[in-house]
């Protein structure tokens, strides 16, 4: 149809026909107000949600606008943005409105801020108040012509005070429902959550904005948006499976421990919700017991999803395929798909989210890539969460809303990065007493992470409390009793060179060796005789599954097989050796190292434990975390090897986090919580972007992820190649960027722009590909020293 001169609009396309379609902006107004107002109703907070979803646009009523989006003629997937070439700005006069209403005095002091943050950043993003970041500009630079004097820029708003359309959103009365289901605020116990509960409206807002333009703008992709199972029939579909997964296990003392486990789960699902432990001896089927407990609790609750989080995306694939199938083993996925099988929870229902695609901009590709997590069952990783969680982002905190009231397990707690903990606590905590989660701290090495932690300066308040699932006798329990351990300093308190220790491997028919970096692992390898699998985060997550099946495969059928790996395959990956080594580290990863040891307990039967033997490398571990873990092991163990107690564990934490110097490297207290508040009342003065920007939770450098060559040899189809090609033709696209996270590896900053400016790697929408050979080496990996790949690109 064609447009009116006159008609106020939001967005504007061609349809099949050729046609013009418009969508009115009070059309677009009213979709994303009532879409948000009910996202944020599950916070209690519909009037916010509502409100900003009415003003989030108000900017597009200004001429300038409306002659810009017809000057664009013709469809433009990006005619909602403001952020490309010189479009009119249209976020800043909803944000200018909130701070009028409190000239007025129609809001409380502070609550303008609350109001103008989500809305002013709709699309580039939560700015921070006060000048810190490099990049953005601040709010007050935003809205106010004179940031010093806080004058506000109303000419825009002048302009949309005289259209009559616009009149009745000007004044939707002022939300009354309080912030965080908490009146009156206390400054005590809300000033580290209120930045939470910004950036929840502030998902609110961009996850209905992005719906209801996908709504007008792309119909059919838009309903591809539904038909998930309700968590009833997914636990009917759980109980199922694990009824017959009881009925053909065999009958051994482990197995009767693991059903044991699995009943006392399901029984503790009826407490109240809270913060839980779940510590599960190694091999105990935590996994599944977890998930037992997660379905029970949120049926009980009324919960949402459950969102699975974990360390390393090696395991994210591994339970995903889990979740999806009831099995991680390819062939028997191949199996069920063939017989078109629905296994556990089916493929449709369970969100694999762990992308190493990170986009640095919104556009296109952001967009494509972005998950709003409103599957039932999420399994996802501790960046991706946390990441999210302190992002600014709206691509990135699109997802945020769809985590309340739902149940988060945590698996392998042990992992949550140190010099983050303070921050990471305190969201956790906002995120059970203000959202309706209840979290559950899933491992075999239980952090401390209640009370007082830390020592001096670095002291901070934890968790308040926990409870435990599991009956602590079960630790006690001979049936879990799998291994014996030899420490270095009872064998040979001297370091142990490469050479030797290869020497000492070569002679065992089973072993896995695990070392402290990514070097180590090559450099021990390279001494290895031919046919040794190695295991590292340079390889891409279809090799490294592709090497596990190929691990247990090996293990099953009792052939030679042994394995140097970094510490990937410490937490939850399921494989079972006879012998582990495992490099002088922290107690946690000796105690996870152990978790791959005869780890059925098949040896027991025949009167054998599986050997643990740690030993000390040429080197001491890097300084910093690393460094600390060892010498609090060193410190705790004494002369006793008796390394998997609940007690021992909890000793070593204390001793550990004793020895951190900072839990809040980011700096969370200095941008998020002191300027929160003023004397009497919030302030909501945050520094979003500053503060978003030093949350790195991997390394100390930001990292690049490279799209590398490598072809499944099981099935030719999964090739990198033939996907890059693909997208080529097709440009842009979710389900490839999804199938391209199997073939990414990442590196830090440094390695990455080595490798670009030599030429070997070349953009793709957005994307960076491998487009040389010799840069990726089936069975090593990604090599990113400048030597290694020389080398192969001149043997190549």
């Amino acid at each position: 149809m064609q447009m009116e001169p006159t008609e106020i609009i939001a967005h504007v396309k061609k349809n099949e026909l050729g046609q013009w379609e418009t969508q009115r902006l009070v059309d677009h107004l009213e979709g994303v107000a009532k879409r948000a107002g009910d996202f944020a109703q599950e916070f209690g907070n519909r009037d916010w949600g509502e409100l900003i979803g009415f003003w989030h646009d108000l900017g597009k009523f200004v001429p300038d606008w409306q002659k810009h989006i017809r000057k664009a003629t013709g469809y433009d997937p990006e005619a909602h943005l403001e952020t490309l070439g010189n479009r009119v700005n249209h976020s800043a006069a909803g944000a200018i409105l909130a701070f009028k209403y409190k000239e007025l005095k129609k809001f409380p002091p502070g609550l303008a801020r609350a109001l103008a943050y989500p809305i002013a950043g709709h699309h580039t993003g939560l700015p921070d108040w006060n000048p810190e970041s490099a990049t953005g500009k601040t709010l007050p630079e935003r809205l106010f012509r004179d940031p010093t004097k806080q004058e506000l820029e109303t000419k825009d708003l002048e302009q949309i005070e005289k259209e009559p359309q616009a009149s009745t959103l000007l004044n939707i009365p002022v939300p009354n429902s309080p912030p965080m289901k908490v009146q009156p605020l206390s400054r005590d116990s809300q000033k580290d959550k209120l930045h939470l509960w910004v950036r929840m409206l502030f998902s609110c807002l961009v996850d209905a904005d992005y719906l209801d333009t996908e709504a007008f703008m792309d119909r059919e992709k838009s309903l591809e948006r539904s038909g998930y199972s309700s968590l009833s029939e997914l636990k009917r579909r759980f109980d199922s499976f694990m009824e017959r997964k009881q009925r053909d296990a065999q009958d051994t003392p482990i197995n009767r421990k693991r059903q044991e486990i699995l009943s006392q789960c399901r029984r503790k699902a009826k407490l109240e919700p809270g913060i839980f432990t779940l510590t599960v001896p190694t091999g105990g089927g935590k996994t599944l017991s977890s998930m037992a407990f997660a379905l029970e609790h949120a049926l009980a609750y009324e919960k949402r999803r459950v969102i699975y989080v974990i360390p390393y995306t090696s395991i994210v694939e591994q339970t995903a395929k889990v979740f999806k199938y009831g099995t991680d083993r390819d062939e028997e996925i191949e199996k069920l798909e063939k017989s078109g099988k629905p296994g556990l929870f089916g493929e449709e229902n369970v969100l694999e989210h762990h992308s190493n695609i990170d986009p640095e901009k919104e556009d296109p590709r952001s967009r494509l890539a972005a998950e709003n997590w409103d599957a039932p069952i999420i399994v996802t990783t501790n960046v991706q969460l946390f990441e999210s969680l302190f992002a600014f982002k709206t691509s990135t905190c699109r997802k945020l809303h769809n985590i309340v009231n739902s149940v988060i397990i945590l698996d392998e707690a042990q992992m949550l990065p140190p010099e983050f903990l303070k921050p990471i606590l305190s969201v956790l905590r906002t995120l059970v007493e203000n959202f309706g989660v209840t979290l559950v701290l899933c491992t075999a090495t239980q952090p401390v992470l209640t009370g007082r932690i830390g020592t001096g300066q670095g002291l901070f308040a934890g968790l308040e409390k926990t409870t435990e699932i599991l009956d602590s006798c079960l630790e006690s329990d001979d049936s879990f009793r799998r291994v014996n351990f030899h420490f270095a300093k009872e064998i040979d308190p001297s370091r142990k060179e490469w050479v030797d220790l290869a020497e000492e491997l070569a002679q065992i028919h089973q072993v896995l060796c695990i070392v402290n970096t990514r070097k180590d692992c090559r450099e021990l390898h390279s001494l290895m005789p031919e046919g040794t699998i190695h295991l590292s985060a340079l390889m891409c997550g279809e090799e490294r599954s592709v090497r596990i099946n190929e691990i247990k495969k090996k293990l099953d059928r009792g052939e030679p097989v042994r394995v140097i790996s970094t510490q990937l395959v410490e937490a939850g990956v399921d494989i079972d050796f006879p012998v582990v080594y495992r490099a002088m580290a922290g107690l946690d990863s000796i105690a996870q190292a152990a978790g791959r040891c005869n780890r059925e307990g098949r040896l027991n039967r025949f009167g054998r434990l599986g050997q643990v033997v740690v030993f000390n490398p040429p080197k001491a571990a890097p300084p910093g975390l690393l460094r600390k873990g060892e010498e609090a092991c060193l410190e705790i163990l004494g002369d006793s090897v008796e390394a998997l107690s609940r007690d021992t564990i909890s000793q070593y934490f204390q001793s550990f986090y004793g020895k951190v110097n900072d839990f809040d490297k980011p700096r969370f207290v200095d941008r998020l919580v002191n300027e929160a508040w003023g004397e009497s009342f919030p302030e909501f003065k945050f520094k979003f972007r500053s503060f978003a920007q030093d949350f790195r939770m991997i390394d100390d450098q930001a990292q690049k992820g490279i799209v590398v060559f490598y072809e499944n040899p099981l099935n030719k189809n999964r090739s990198s190649r033939l996907l890059v090609e693909e997208m080529k033709k097709r440009g842009p696209c979710r389900d490839l960027f999804r199938k391209l996270q199997r073939f990414t590896v990442n590196l830090k900053q440094r390695e990455f722009e080595e490798i670009r400016q030599a030429g070997m790697i070349e953009e793709v929408h957005g994307l960076y590909v491998q487009c040389c050979e010799g840069l990726y080496k089936e069975g090593l990996g990604l090599l990113p020293e400048k030597d290694q790949w020389c080398k192969e690109f001149l043997i190549a």
